[in-house]
């Protein structure tokens, strides 16, 4: 069974849609016991990366942080991506899981921000989220601060400035863009995820 972490700011409803389109036994939740006892969880989130604090509040983060680290695959969504981070210029108070070195920042003022519509992806070699993602294929995007590079990226894209659109390390996923509104590259992503 796969989690949906509902936390009051995720894109639960799509990204649900998009899992039982694929056949998937998925739940949503905002229970640290089912999270816990998940096969593989997805965190998806959507806004200000303020509202990350309700996990803290939940007991959720403490959940998710004890998956991770037990090997469960893990996939954060957007905002769900930024929180693998050490943190975000966003809400300097609020604390990333830090599973990725640094923290997500603005983009440069020479682009217009939110980044927001399909974009294109430089996928790197090996990556098994990606597995069967064409060269610069197009995804969804909405999003106002954008993760570093790091070692561990498994996608860049370009907007003002190269960006992290994609990281991987072990059992631990997360993209920037909204793969449950990204046709079909988006759902093979999913797919893959489903398999991982």
């Amino acid at each position: 069974m796969i989690a949906i972490v509902d936390y009051g700011a995720g894109n639960l409803n799509s990204v649900k849609k998009a899992f039982d389109y694929l056949g998937a036994e998925v739940l949503v939740t905002d229970q640290p016991e089912t999270v816990a006892t998940a096969d593989k969880i997805v965190f998806p989130g959507v806004g200000h990366f303020s509202s990350l604090q309700a996990l803290n509040r939940s007991g959720l983060r403490e959940a998710l942080l004890q998956a991770a680290s037990a090997g469960k695959p893990l996939l954060g969504i957007c905002l769900g991506m930024q929180w693998l981070f050490e943190g975000s210029e966003e809400c300097a108070e609020v604390a990333g899981a830090g599973i990725f070195p640094g923290r997500c920042r603005q983009f440069p003022s020479s682009v217009k921000s939110p980044h927001v519509g399909w974009n294109s992806l430089r996928v790197q070699q090996g990556s098994r989220l990606l597995r069967g993602v064409a060269q610069d294929s197009f995804v969804y995007f909405t999003h106002s601060f954008h993760a570093p590079v790091v070692p561990g990226m498994t996608a860049a894209s370009e907007y003002g400035l190269q960006f992290t659109a994609a990281v991987e390390r072990g059992n631990i996923f997360g993209v920037q863009f909204h793969p449950e509104k990204s046709g079909e590259v988006g759902l093979s992503i999913l797919k893959n995820f489903c398999e991982a």
